[in-house]
């Protein structure tokens, strides 16, 4: 920009201007703020570095607060030197994956959260940031898999698949998705609609699984220990599902995950009381639940036992 080093040194010399990376001076005194610290990292990454993976999903708010260090992503034929409290990755397609108007320069929303998922220990939490992507509304299970498609090697790619096909019928969470694969597919029971709108009142709320033809739902509670107010809120709400016709049941993290087959069992046990008709299974030898078929012989009625 024409400045001498004469100048620079000048200025930093009477604290007017700070280093922040090498070569990177912010022309101001006082902290520094986040977004500062950002610009200075893609700027000494050099011409077409963007932020990515964790810095990224903080700038798209898919994360609470900051990670440890910055995530910074270069072109391939990019080798640059240390860059002081970041992570440099290296990709081919870092200039297609950059988004073309937001600043600081970051990864579109969809590479971020496939780079997230890519990095993650297991699919469990791969799941985790698709589903944090799309129930905040900044992409689609579609323009996920559109940009999934566009990969050439990519761990996981038939269970990313599959897992955005549940996230786009409507499972939110991992617990949700636990329960479709290890409750509902494993032990042949019937396909419930998901994330269900159901309007009380003035009021409208959303079921997480509801078999409609025999009017059951199945929540699924995350939280390993609900606070009393939160206990009787959920108590409030299925005593109006039970008033609308809608019997409901909770099962929790520990239900869902250590025990699924007697969660199956139950499950199988209330929709054949109510009138489905299906042939409920073992989903392996040592599977623990029976076939509940002493409900087949006592029918509910339609609307609870």
């Amino acid at each position: 920009m024409g400045v001498p080093p004469s100048a620079i040194d000048a200025r930093l010399r009477y604290g007017r201007w700070q280093s922040m990376q090498h070569g990177v001076y912010a022309t101001f005194s006082g902290p520094q703020s986040r977004e500062a610290q950002l610009w200075a990292a893609v700027l000494r990454g050099g011409p077409g570095a963007a932020l990515s993976h964790h810095s990224a999903a903080e700038l798209f708010g898919l994360v609470s607060k900051p990670a440890e260090m910055i995530h910074l992503t270069v072109p391939w034929r990019l080798h640059p030197e240390r860059i002081n409290g970041a992570i440099v990755h290296r990709s081919r397609a870092i200039e297609v994956a950059t988004h073309p108007a937001l600043l600081p320069p970051r990864t579109r929303v969809e590479d971020t959260v496939l780079d997230l998922a890519q990095a993650s220990a297991n699919l469990d939490d791969a799941f985790g940031w698709l589903c944090r992507a799309v129930s905040h509304r900044l992409t689609t299970p579609d323009h996920i898999l559109t940009t999934l498609d566009q990969r050439t090697r990519v761990r996981w790619r038939p269970d990313l698949i599959v897992a955005l096909t549940d996230v786009a019928a409507g499972v939110m969470s991992l617990l949700e998705r636990r329960y479709v694969n290890d409750v509902e597919r494993a032990h042949g029971l019937p396909t419930a609609r998901r994330q269900v709108r159901l309007k009380v009142g003035a009021r409208s709320r959303y079921l997480d699984n509801l078999y409609e033809e025999a009017q059951l739902a199945v929540e699924t509670d995350g939280d390993i220990a609900h606070p009393p107010e939160q206990r009787w809120a959920d108590a409030h709400r299925d005593n109006e599902n039970l008033c609308a016709g809608i019997l409901t049941v909770r099962y929790g993290w520990a239900d869902i995950t250590t025990r699924p087959c007697d969660v199956a069992a139950q499950v199988a046990t209330l929709l054949l009381a109510r009138g489905m008709t299906f042939e409920p299974r073992r989903c392996g030898s040592g599977c623990a639940a029976q076939a509940p078929l002493t409900a087949r012989r006592q029918r509910w009625p339609a609307h609870g036992p």
